[in-house]
């Protein structure tokens, strides 16, 4: 059964490894997430500033509350080396409810 569960995964990626573990930290520190993974070496191909660009990065994948979505938005912009970081939520629709409830406690 598919039904809301207020949790989200937030993708975020960073110019480097190290940015990416900053920007991990921060939102563990601030409780704004219970889990954090972070993938190195993701190669990503985007249009930015009318051409076809590259880049060499690593993808945080964050698992928290759908709540605290705007509050991790600000802390990874106030702590990202890019302009316009990439930051987007995609709502948990199910899943493991021992783990769901995990999330909500570390983040509540």
């Amino acid at each position: 059964m598919i039904e809301d569960s207020g949790k989200v995964v937030v993708l975020v990626t960073a110019s480097s490894e190290e940015e990416a573990r900053k920007i991990a930290n921060l939102l563990l520190e601030h409780r704004k997430a219970a889990c954090v993974n972070l993938v190195a070496g993701v190669q990503s191909r985007f249009w930015w500033e009318d051409r076809l660009d590259s880049a060499k990065e690593s993808l945080l994948i964050i698992k928290t509350r759908a709540a605290l979505v705007p509050e991790i938005t600000d802390i990874v912009k106030k702590a990202h080396s890019y302009t316009v970081p990439e930051i987007v939520a995609m709502p948990i629709v199910g899943g493991n409810k021992d783990y769901l409830d995990w999330v909500d406690q570390e983040t509540g």
